[in-house]
């Protein structure tokens, strides 16, 4: 890249939803608003001031339903006085809607247009009932299909990718992989107490699992309500700088990852996926951005991946060359994804255990990457191999249609 650009101060709110002893659904809860302001106020702390920052950027899917609300770079000035009159502007992709954040701060320090860009992404979507909320999230597809659809329209298309996955592999071979992307969700999200599921304390959650059978009857063919990442109110936020702008807000490299490669591509939403059994474009787009650092998959030695639902997840593991196609179940089962595997995916719950305030995610998989990679993961901590000194993160919005993969190393 012709300039180096970082990622440091990472904040990131509570994931707000059922799971959490907090959350009551009859009683009224913080609005977009407040997690705007907490979660860009959290950032602003740790770089002495707002005054530091040249440029906002919002990620946010669909506030303009959910909460009634667009036009959310207006929202700048509410973090600090000293961010009004300054560029700020809101990006959408669905669920990728905070990679997008983050690709265009990147984009903004490369252009030197500005040495310090708050990132941040937002969502607040337990404002409707789930119903409800399955015909807003259906936006995040071709909303065309929509009457073809199943009454919950992602999981029904996740479902029918599994579906596939089961014919062509085994039924109770996939489960027992998806079964443990259940579990370790769980037990990493008990390490951070900003996760949605942090107060989980189920003790026998293989068996939770395997006992919720997937029917159709209650809820889509192939998927139990396990296999589904949550409904989220939640936003984090992150500092994305220039050498120049590490100078600006005093803090050290040691203290802040390189971003070394991204890649970001889309695919054509009016298309069926190519393949059931392949997130095409999340292995186009990670190749991509593996290539520009110049590295290979084993060099990195943590992965946060957009697991909207399990079946997302193996998927994701065969996309980047970690497993052979119909392997990503068993390498799974395996333990090579959990925290003291060999390469250790989503450690503070990924989307199923830390939660999915959509266009929040993108930004805290940044977070989490930036956390790890600087010890400042408490206790979520995992040892990283220093062999392996690189990190990923893999944000998608729609079924597979825009993904955002980027390649970071400790500053």
């Amino acid at each position: 890249m012709r300039r180096k650009v970082y990622m440091t101060a990472g904040f990131n709110t509570i994931s707000m939803g059922t799971g959490r002893k907090e959350f009551n659904p009859k009683k009224s809860r913080p609005g977009l608003e407040h997690y705007i302001k907490e979660a860009g106020q959290g950032v602003v702390s740790q770089i002495g001031g707002a005054a530091h920052i040249d440029e906002t950027v919002v990620g946010n899917f669909m506030a303009a339903r959910f909460n009634k609300q667009a036009h959310l770079g207006g929202f700048a000035g509410l973090i600090a006085h000293e961010l009004e009159f300054k560029p700020s502007l809101s990006v959408e992709g669905a669920c990728g809607s905070g990679g997008l954040s983050l690709i265009s701060g990147i984009r903004s320090v490369l252009a030197e247009t500005a040495e310090v860009v708050l990132s941040l992404g937002v969502e607040v979507q337990n404002t409707v009932k789930a119903i409800y909320g399955a015909d807003i999230l259906a936006g995040a597809g071709w909303f065309a299909n929509r009457k073809k659809g199943h009454a919950y329209f992602f999981p029904g298309q996740f479902s029918d990718r599994a579906g596939v996955y089961y014919e062509k592999y085994g039924f109770d071979y996939a489960r027992k992989g998806m079964c443990r992307w259940f579990v370790n969700a769980m037990e990493n999200a008990r390490l951070d107490p900003t996760a949605q599921e942090y107060h989980n304390t189920v003790e026998d959650l293989e068996g939770l699992y395997n006992k919720m059978k997937p029917n159709g009857a209650s809820f889509v063919d192939h998927l139990n309500v396990l296999d589904c990442s949550k409904v989220s109110d939640g936003a984090s936020g992150i500092a994305i700088v220039s050498e120049e702008g590490l100078k600006r807000i005093g803090i050290s490299k040691a203290d802040a990852v390189e971003i070394v490669g991204f890649a970001q591509l889309t695919r054509n939403i009016t298309l069926d996926p190519p393949n059931p059994v392949e997130v095409t474009t999340i292995k186009m787009a990670a190749a991509a951005a593996l290539r520009n650092a110049g590295i290979s998959i084993d060099q990195v030695g943590t992965i946060e991946t957009h697991d909207c639902f399990s079946i997302a997840g193996l998927l994701a593991v065969e996309a980047l060359g970690l497993a052979e196609a119909g392997k990503g179940a068993e390498f799974v089962a395996a333990g090579h994804t959990s925290r003291n595997g060999s390469i250790p995916m989503n450690t503070t719950g990924g989307l199923i255990g830390w939660g999915h305030p959509t266009g929040g995610t993108g930004v805290h998989q940044a977070v989490t990457i930036w956390q790890q990679l600087t010890g400042k993961a408490g206790n979520a901590q995992i040892m990283l191999n220093p062999q392996k000194p690189y990190g990923l993160s893999i944000n998608m919005g729609g079924d597979d249609v825009t993904v955002v993969a980027i390649v970071y190393k400790r500053g």
